[in-house]
């Protein structure tokens, strides 16, 4: 399944405010419209939405990957 019908399936009033977001801001990403959303209603969510949704930090370029367990 797609992000997209994954958050509309699982949290469809903010799908719809980033709809409505989306068509008040021409040009915006649904994405960005959605976290805007989620954002105005899960303030608590900031953290995640910080770290771009990522679990562990990436690595930098030069350093090799990390080991998850």
């Amino acid at each position: 399944m797609k992000l997209t019908l994954w958050r509309l399936v699982l949290d469809p009033v903010t799908s719809w405010r980033a709809r409505r977001l989306q068509r008040a801001r021409p040009g915006t990403p649904f994405d960005a419209a959605w976290r805007s959303s989620r954002m105005l209603s899960a303030p608590d969510e900031m953290v995640y939405r910080l770290h771009g949704h990522t679990a562990h930090p990436r690595p930098s370029r030069g350093e090799p990957p990390k080991e998850r367990w």
